[in-house]
């Protein structure tokens, strides 16, 4: 998407990442308005004050159509639904609707490097870019995973690679954005409620791969079905990693091994921390972008030896009384928890439910009666798991996560597993995973101290 001088943008939504877009827009040279659904006093001073001073009107307290008069493109954030009504006015009205993918498209001068998936993007993400960082490289790293995309324009100098992770609210509107190396880690039933159906999300995801070209490379999840079986472009390099026979980078005995077309190497994931079962697929995908990017062998042992995963994803929190309570609050779809699950050696009383994203949890029958021993649901979406597990295992309601919490130790005894792997997300009763995931530890500290003194 070319930005002319002058051109009047308006952005929708004035989250990190809409302020970011603002910026962009205005190094551009473009004429900026902001619609944001929240009333003046709920927006940082902060920002009003560089609104103000940049002279970009606003719009606040929610979006009219009429904001819409004199624009040339209307830019939503990622977290506005697609069929909001001052967007189907822009339709109605003709005027392009582009997310901060379409502006980046095109605009990186540097390789780029982008993840997407239902579940580990994040994680992948971030060792992506550890593994480049200690191979000498100076990577941005940016998008879903914090940073948005479009602040590497602010200081490009800086860096000579860039790796994204991508939600599929981003690729939902990525025009022509075309990555070197792009990776679809996996598909699960993941936010139903915004997409409609599984096979218009998985279209979301697979759009990472739209407009690559002969000599890009794309990475699949050889392991996952829907993934592997994503449509490529012509000539666009496919691989695979997991643990099937003819994985570039196949999972054996714990271990990495790399097999591309003038490389071999063999990384043992044992003294890192990444030698669980999830992390061990991370691990492989990251592995095989690195490789593909440039990166030498050395580097890559070194990035994953020094490797710390993000918080709030099968951490463990405290073991008591030979208990071991695990905080896996980033499990915010059904394929994250069977995942969680999966991995579990131990028997499991669960703590699960929150706000419920238009999955089916009978999908995780098999998994639940495999390695459930209790099951401990909390927030809205406590009903419709009942009615598809509570047959499966013995289960039971909490009031709060602390309710939860004790009712899940007091059901487990000396070499089960507590873990919290919601299925869901958090919006029902906190501000995001994270919140929850604090809370959780919390509690569950709470709980170790009181049983210490008793």
């Amino acid at each position: 998407m070319q930005i002319l001088q002058g051109m009047q943008a308006v952005v929708i939504g004035l989250g990190a990442a809409g302020l970011s877009t603002v910026r962009h827009l205005l190094r551009r040279g473009a004429q900026v308005k902001v619609s944001d659904r929240r009333a003046s006093a709920q927006i940082e001073p902060e920002t009003l004050a560089f609104l103000a001073q940049a002279g970009v009107a606003l719009e606040t307290g929610g979006h009219s159509s009429a904001f819409l008069a004199g624009g040339d493109l209307v830019v939503p954030g990622p977290g506005v639904p697609l069929d909001v009504p001052v967007l189907c006015a822009a339709r109605e009205q003709g005027l392009p609707i582009v997310g901060e993918l379409a502006l980046a498209a095109g605009q990186y001068p540097v390789p780029v490097i982008a993840v997407t998936g239902s579940n580990g993007k994040t994680t992948v993400t971030s060792l992506i870019g550890d593994l480049l960082k200690a191979s000498g490289k100076k990577p941005f790293v940016g998008g879903n995973i914090g940073t948005p995309l479009l602040d590497y324009f602010a200081e490009p100098e800086i860096y000579d690679s860039v790796v994204l992770e991508l939600s599929s609210f981003q690729l939902d509107l990525a025009g022509d954005f075309r990555p070197d190396v792009g990776l679809l880690l996996n598909i699960s039933p993941d936010h139903l409620d915004r997409h409609g159906s599984l096979a218009d999300y998985a279209r979301a995801k697979q759009n990472i791969f739209r407009s690559q070209q002969p000599g890009d490379h794309a990475v699949l999840g050889g392991d996952d079905p829907a993934a592997a079986a994503t449509p490529l472009n012509a000539g666009v390099e496919r691989s695979t990693f997991g643990r099937h026979q003819g994985a570039a980078a196949r999972i054996m005995d714990g271990r990495v091994c790399l097999r591309l077309p003038g490389v071999e190497a063999v990384f043992d994931l044992a003294q890192t921390k990444l030698h669980s079962s999830v992390n061990q697929l991370n691990a492989a995908a990251a592995v095989l972008a690195a490789t593909l990017a440039g990166c030498d062998q050395a580097g890559i042992a070194a990035g994953l030896a020094g490797y710390e995963p993000p918080p709030h994803r099968m951490a463990e929190v405290a073991v008591i009384d030979g208990v071991r309570f695990i905080n896996d609050s980033k499990a915010t779809n059904i394929g994250a928890l069977e995942a969680a699950l999966g991995g579990c050696e131990a028997p499991v009383v669960l703590i699960a439910g929150g706000r419920d994203k238009g999955g089916d949890y009978n999908l995780l029958r098999d998994v639940v009666a495999r390695k459930v021993k209790r099951l401990v649901l909390v927030g809205e979406a406590a009903a419709l798991m009942q009615a598809a597990l509570g047959l499966i295992a013995p289960t039971e309601t909490a009031t709060t996560l602390d309710d939860a919490v004790r009712r899940a130790a007091a059901a487990a005894v000396n070499g089960d597993l507590v873990l919290l792997a919601p299925g869901c997300s958090s919006y029902d009763m906190f501000s995001g995973y994270e919140e929850r995931g604090r809370v959780f530890a919390e509690c569950v500290r709470r709980l170790g101290r009181e049983r210490s003194l008793s």
